[in-house]
């Protein structure tokens, strides 16, 4: 098919759709008129009467049907010409256009693809040539899905060397136990919990939250740190940043080892020329002694050398020996050796009533058991030993009973398992030396504590006011607020958990101070009494002697108040007596050593005294129905005075400063002190 065919037909097309369009149109008109002419008969007839409808109506319809047949040969005639102008017009239509003046569509104008003569397309590369360098082939390569993830270490673009020579140490900015430790201890246990969740490896876990496993090791050394001083205790001294030993570790797993350098000794040697005669200086080192952490990081090197029977143990222990012989002959003033004196339990006497646990464990951990094959010798040296112990026979039925896994609180029980139950618990070397080491420390806590002791090591007073100073004892005020005024307190120096812990000369001196009290009181025209509460020697109180000022009417019936509260105090049944009568005792003979003949310096007492030599005792034998404090004297002498409730339950403190009240206490006090003679002569 040509252009020109192609040509010819669209214009044929053309003429027929504008014939067909006109032909439309043409009915349209056609029914428009039709239309019209009835609307307008509708309209003319109703002007008419009814008589002449019918004729008219006849008329019309000859008449319209010369109109419609005039009309229907005027359509005719004009579609007829209609069609003639129509075969004109295309005739006309065919014969104006030319080939020249047809324009073509953009598609048809395109290109030709013949008129492009040569396209270049880009060349390929040729690779280079694959080297034979062995280096090449055998480095090391790591994928990623390796196994080995120590191997990890050297994608940082490091070689072995570098890795090798890399050492194990290196400086973080943080310590062990610092305040962000518990933030790294929270991301390693995270650590741990994504592996196990995971099931992936630890290794793996640890890269995807650390920058390196040198990071994930040194969060390791630090939980191990952390439980060794939860294990000892506060004297256990440690490490205080990672030493990298785990990374090292990982390294030699690796098959990454440094190679040792050669001593300088040998360096030398090489480069000395042949045939000449070398002195050598001796070399001028000081010495310094070794601290524990010292130590213990060279017992640890020792331990894992001996576990991996490195040929140099025998180097690292005869160090490890000398480092310790150095570290026992210097002087340390921070550490303090505890004796006999200072607890019996650290004798040197043989402890023959014990005998090692013949088996791994008890080896491993020094447990001792009971000697039944013991003497009399052996059982007198024990029992001066226990002799006072805290807790008595009580607390070793309760470490017997602790060590009872099967335990029952059944008499039936009890009867059976006698002969288990009535054996002693004893304790090991090391735990002796533990609880010998806790109760030092815990008892010079209370003196740094103690408000009536008097520090020597920094020259500091007691923080009571000193109203009176004696040899051995010294009078003070007591706490605000009184409960009568005029009070004191007489104090021995030396700190005792009770009086009776004193000897003759502070007793002594006690006794002078009471005297001159009781002077002083009853030149006031008043009665007084003392008394000494110690039910709680377990805390190491400091002892005083309370000083309370009556008037003699209620001085007379005191005797009868203290002994009602002192019978309800406690249990109705008791171990010991209710009431211990110190006064009768006095004047039976004992005089004034009835207070100190009758008590015990072991068992928690109350005291009160009416006269200088005796007034009435009590055995405290439950501590925690024991009212707090001072609160059981506060109360009866409260009673007795009718003091307010919130003023006999305030036990108030000493307080550093000058107190108001020891002026006037002085000014009256003056005539009777008994130390102006120590003083003035």
């Amino acid at each position: 098919m040509t252009l020109e065919d192609f040509e010819k037909e669209l214009a044929q097309a053309k003429k027929e759709e504008k014939r067909k369009e006109k032909h439309h149109r043409r009915e349209k008109e056609d029914s428009e008129d039709r239309r019209h002419h009835k609307h307008r008969h509708h309209h003319s007839s109703r002007h008419h009467d009814e008589e002449d409808e019918h004729r008219r109506k006849r008329q019309r319809r000859s008449g319209d049907d010369e109109k419609e047949g005039d009309d229907h040969h005027r359509r005719r005639h004009r579609r007829r010409s209609d069609e003639a102008t129509d075969g004109s017009k295309a005739g006309a239509d065919l014969k104006r256009p030319s080939i020249s003046e047809l324009k073509r569509d953009s598609w048809m104008e395109a290109p030709s693809a013949l008129d492009i003569d040569y396209v270049q397309r880009p060349q390929k590369q040729s690779s280079p040539p694959k080297s034979n360098d062995l280096v090449a082939k055998f480095e090391l390569k790591i994928h990623e899905k390796e196994l080995n993830h120590h191997l990890r270490d050297l994608q940082s673009g490091k070689t072995l060397d570098d890795i090798a020579q890399e050492p194990a140490q290196h400086e973080v900015d943080y310590t062990f136990g610092d305040a962000g430790s518990s933030w790294r201890m929270a991301k390693l246990k995270a650590v741990y919990r994504q592996a196990e969740a995971s099931g992936q490896s630890i290794e793996d876990a640890a890269l995807q939250r650390y920058d390196s496993l040198r990071d994930f090791d040194d969060a390791r050394e630090e939980e191990i740190e952390l439980e060794r001083r939860e294990t000892y205790g506060e004297g256990y001294v440690g490490k205080m940043k990672p030493s990298g030993e785990l990374f090292q570790e990982r390294k030699l797993v690796a098959g990454i080892r440094r190679e040792p350098e050669p001593l300088q000794e040998e360096r030398q040697d090489e480069e000395l020329p042949q045939g000449e005669i070398i002195q050598r200086d001796e070399p001028t080192t000081t010495a310094t002694a070794p601290d524990q952490s010292t130590l213990n990081r060279m017992k640890a090197r020792l331990m894992k050398a001996q576990l991996r029977k490195d040929p140099s143990a025998a180097q690292l222990e005869e160090e490890y020996n000398n480092a310790v012989i150095a570290f026992n002959r210097q002087s340390r003033p921070d550490v303090v050796t505890l004796s006999a004196m200072d607890n019996r339990m650290l004798s040197s006497a043989p402890r023959n009533e014990v005998k090692a646990v013949e088996n791994k464990r008890g080896r491993e951990r020094g447990q001792v058991e009971e000697n039944e094959d013991m003497s009399i010798e052996d059982m007198v040296r024990e029992e001066r030993r226990t002799k006072g112990q805290a807790g008595g026979e009580g607390q070793q039925f309760a470490d017997r009973i602790a060590k009872d896994a099967k335990f029952d609180n059944d008499l039936e029980y009890m009867e059976e398992n006698a002969g288990k139950l009535a054996k002693r618990v004893y304790k090991s070397d090391a735990n002796l030396r533990n609880m010998a080491i806790s109760d030092f420390q815990k008892l010079n806590k209370i003196l740094d504590n103690c408000p009536l002791c008097h520090h020597e090591d920094t020259d500091t007073p007691p923080v009571a006011p000193i109203v009176s100073l004696a040899t051995r004892t010294y009078l003070t005020l007591p706490t605000e607020p009184e409960l009568a005024d005029g009070g004191a307190c007489i104090v021995p120096i030396q700190h005792h958990t009770n009086l009776l812990e004193c000897d003759d000369d502070e007793w002594e001196e006690i006794r002078n101070f009471m005297k001159s009290l009781t002077r002083l009181f009853h030149d006031q025209g008043r009665d007084v009494i003392f008394y000494e509460n110690a039910a709680f020697p377990n805390r190491k109180p400091h002892a005083a002697m309370n000083v309370v000022p009556l008037p003699y009417n209620l001085g007379e019936t005191a005797p009868a108040f203290f002994k009602e509260a002192l019978l309800s105090s406690e249990d109705e049944w008791t171990q010991h007596k209710k009431i211990i009568d110190t006064l009768a005792k006095s004047k039976q003979g004992l005089g004034k050593l009835a207070f100190r003949r009758s008590l015990v310096k072991e068992m928690p007492y109350f005291h009160v005294w009416f006269q200088m030599d005796g007034g009435l005792g009590h055995i405290v034998e439950d501590a925690m129905r024991w009212p707090k404090g001072d609160l059981f004297a506060r109360e009866i002498i409260g009673g007795m005075l009718d003091v307010e409730p919130d003023v006999i339950k305030r036990q108030g403190r000493w307080h550093r400063g000058h107190d108001g009240r020891v002026d006037g206490f002085k000014k009256k006090w003056k005539k009777f002190d008994w130390t102006r003679v120590l003083t003035e002569g």
